[in-house]
């Protein structure tokens, strides 16, 4: 069952150079108690489409098509008034830097608390209770303690702990997970993604995961969408997507991944284009090893690879 659907998001900025598309009709949906990942390179459109779902964007981006449905509603349609209602208590953010993503004047515990009173119109006991009981969830030891700690006594772990806990503090059904592991080291990146594993099979809670590292997403994701430029290239269940990769892009993105000790690191040639570069065609064929003339020149559709399993790469059409 999905709980989250984005519909064919259309979306740009204005810039003194006038209108600029960052987002090319945009799909991809979010099933129950499930964790997708969001995968590409830096600027490809990964955060601004999250940012969409939460309606928190730049004053000079543009919404010009599409749909983000939630519990059967357009999430585009809501008063901010209704928005805020779902903002945080039922769809949560954890930010991408967890060490600047706390307020360095006040406790964990005052933080925590001002969330569980905003969302959950707790006060006093029942609201400290309530921050407890987050913070052991996200398996902080010490919690009671700790909620009298203020940031700078928390290590970069437990920092992304403690506004993990902030999301479940309001029993959010949708957590979007922006990058959780920049800037920690692998050891804390494992625990992280082991601990959104946990919450995902206890709870229910649906995640999405933002991330550029393919290799971190190999045992956690249930689905996977891969988004180059501003479009969704490849989607796919996870185990059909690593055993069948398919669009080039998705392939290069896999190869780039460092394997063994001493062995030459691959790249992907050229660099991801500007948001004011026009490409034709494939927005991905001025970097691709296999582009040939209808590349160039149109904008290849969403073949079927396998169950469940799309790429818009017009090698399929050829092998097909």
């Amino acid at each position: 069952m999905k709980v989250l659907e984005v519909r064919n998001l259309n979306l740009g900025f204005k810039t003194e150079d006038g209108f600029c598309q960052a987002l090319f009709d945009v799909n991809f949906s979010l099933e129950t108690g499930k964790m997708l990942a969001l995968v590409g390179e830096s600027g490809c459109g990964k955060t601004i489409s999250a940012m969409s779902i939460l309606r928190l964007l730049p004053k000079n981006a543009k919404i010009i098509g599409g749909e983000i449905i939630y519990k059967n509603q357009n999430l585009f349609e809501l008063s901010e008034k209704e928005m805020h209602k779902i903002r945080g208590a039922e769809i949560a953010l954890i930010p991408q830097d967890p060490m600047t993503s706390l307020n360095p004047l006040y406790t964990i515990g005052n933080q925590l608390l001002e969330v569980i009173e905003i969302h959950q119109n707790l006060k006093g006991a029942e609201a400290e209770k309530k921050a407890l009981e987050a913070l052991e969830m996200v398996q902080i030891p010490c919690a009671k303690e700790r909620l009298k700690s203020y940031p700078h006594e928390f290590s970069g772990g437990m920092k992304q702990r403690a506004i993990i806990a902030m999301a479940l503090a309001c029993k959010a059904q949708v957590l979007i997970a922006d990058e959780p592991t920049t800037a920690l080291d692998v050891t804390i990146q494992a625990q992280i993604m082991k601990l959104l594993e946990d919450i995902k099979n206890n709870t229910g809670t649906s995640i999405l995961l933002i991330t550029h590292d393919l290799a971190l997403v190999g045992e956690n994701a249930d689905d996977i969408a891969v988004m180059y430029a501003g479009r969704i290239v490849e989607s796919a269940p996870a185990g059909e997507f690593f055993q069948n990769t398919n669009h080039p892009y998705s392939l290069a993105l896999l190869n780039s991944i460092p394997s063994r000790r001493g062995e030459k690191l691959k790249t992907i040639q050229g660099q991801p284009p500007n948001i004011r570069e026009n490409i034709l065609g494939c927005r991905f064929h001025p970097r691709c090893g296999s582009c040939f003339e209808p590349c160039k020149n149109e904008i290849p559709s969403y073949f079927t690879v396998g169950e469940n399993h799309q790429s818009a790469c017009f090698l399929n059409s050829v092998n097909n």
